[in-house]
């Protein structure tokens, strides 16, 4: 076996056990990467010395080992897509004249993770590191929107999940569903006032390379300074931003 295919070939066992919720037998992992069942038992055998896979000798399965979970460790800590993103955001608010920030998801709520503010704009609530309801910020709506339905589900399962703010937001499933039903059609989401009177946010959702939602980019503005033109402008370069970090991250920008 030639050192670039055992690589290639490591590589997919490590994913492969990535995406399954518990270990699995030799042959499983053979069958669904369509490799001779030899080949597997060598990657195997390389992979649990160097500690990426540990071999449960009693249930004669493999799962994940202590190594990988040290590179899912240093990822956090190197914060990559910090790094990718924040020069984007530079150029976004620089290019817009508002305002932009990134959050990720956290339960139901959006945690913001990188804010450009620009010198003269209104001050805002957000900040590094404040926590919001999703379902009250453009970038949480954008990110919902991009979710699979039974997680959107999951997340919001009656009523009490809901948290109104100025009196606004949704109030039920049904009525998250029909924003996010918009979102998806329009391709980006909206709110005004729900986080702060007077101001409106616009947003999109950067993807990784398996089409999952990781963050959300969106710039914030006073609403009675924008028009249809701007508005439309703010859209796009809101859109060319989360898909150039779409793109840095390994995924397929949605167009």
């Amino acid at each position: 076996m030639s050192p670039a295919p055992a690589v290639g070939q490591a590589l997919s066992v490590l994913k492969l056990l990535a995406r399954h919720a518990g270990p699995l037998p030799a042959a499983s992992i053979a069958r669904e990467l369509n490799l001779p069942r030899s080949t597997t038992y060598r990657l195997l055998t390389v992979m649990v010395a160097q500690g990426f896979v540990v071999h449960l000798p009693e249930e004669q399965r493999y799962g994940l080992g202590v190594a990988a979970f040290e590179l899912g460790s240093a990822y956090a800590r190197q914060e990559p897509m910090q790094r990718l993103a924040r020069p984007l955001l530079t150029r976004l608010a620089d290019r817009t004249g508002h305002s932009a920030h990134l959050v990720v998801l956290h339960g139901r709520d959006v945690l913001y993770v990188i804010e450009e503010r620009v010198a003269g704009r209104p001050s805002l609530v957000t900040d590094v590191g404040v926590r919001l309801p999703a379902t009250l910020t453009a970038s949480g709506l954008a990110i919902l929107a991009a979710l699979p339905p039974a997680q959107v589900r999951a997340l919001f399962p009656s009523a009490e999940a809901f948290v109104q703010r100025h009196g606004r937001g949704p109030t039920s499933l049904s009525s998250l569903r029909r924003l996010l039903v918009d979102v998806r059609a329009v391709g980006h989401a909206e709110e005004a006032h729900s986080v702060t009177a007077g101001l409106a946010s616009v947003a999109s959702a950067a993807r990784d390379h398996n089409g999952h939602p990781v963050a959300g980019i969106a710039v914030t503005y006073p609403v009675d300074e924008m028009d249809g033109r701007d508005h439309a402008e703010l859209v796009t370069a809101v859109h060319h931003c989360a898909d150039e970090l779409t793109r840095r991250l390994g995924g397929t920008p949605t167009g």
